[in-house]
């Protein structure tokens, strides 16, 4: 499995509401609020052989209010 980070931008007043969608769907290993320019940051492990993007859409970008993402790939931890 392949730790991926995923900023995610909320429309206007929808954070608590997109957050507690996610946290519904059992996918994230870790899910925090933020401050800057992206409300809402997500560490979900892809698994091995799965395509990131189409895992992040068919899990992810269907969830009402997110607004906009930015997707950070990992490839070592030290």
């Amino acid at each position: 499995m392949r730790p991926v980070y995923v900023n995610i931008r909320c429309n206007p007043g929808t954070s608590y509401r997109v957050a507690e969608e996610i946290a519904l769907r059992e996918i994230h290993s870790e899910l925090h609020s933020t401050s800057g320019p992206f409300d809402l940051l997500l560490k979900l492990y892809v698994p091995e052989g799965e395509d990131v993007g189409k895992y992040i859409n068919e899990n992810l970008l269907d969830i009402a209010g997110i607004e906009r993402t930015e997707t950070t790939l990992t490839f070592k931890a030290f």
